[in-house]
């Protein structure tokens, strides 16, 4: 009797799985006039991010969660606006943003419909 091999397909992991720290990391998109135009002409995503994260973390957090290869970062400090309601004077919080610059043939789809 003749032995054959099963040939077992071995799936690949592109990219590591998401854990709770990566979702920490990446806060909201920023969706703006400006960011659309970014993501048409440069395949760039600009997301807020936490506040003590740094490039290294963002990328594999980005890669982690969204399964697409991250070409560049920039990485920008918004400071705090003062504004004012009426009498009132304050100020919107500073944060964090990224723009995440993707690889060619990547692409990420915000918007699209998850029901089907």
């Amino acid at each position: 009797m003749a032995k054959t091999k099963k040939t077992e397909e071995v799936v690949v992991k592109k990219f590591p799985e998401a854990t709770v720290n990566d979702f920490n990391v990446i806060i909201k998109p920023i969706i703006t006039e400006k960011t659309m135009k970014l993501i048409q002409e440069n395949n760039a995503i600009t997301v807020k991010v936490a506040k003590d994260a740094n490039s290294t973390q963002i990328k594999n957090a980005f890669e982690a969660i969204f399964n697409v290869k991250v070409e560049k970062i920039n990485i920008v400090n918004v400071r705090a606006k003062a504004k004012r309601v009426g009498r009132y004077s304050g100020f919107v919080g500073a944060y964090k943003k990224a723009i995440v610059k993707l690889a060619a043939g990547e692409a990420l789809n915000l918007f699209q419909d998850t029901e089907a």
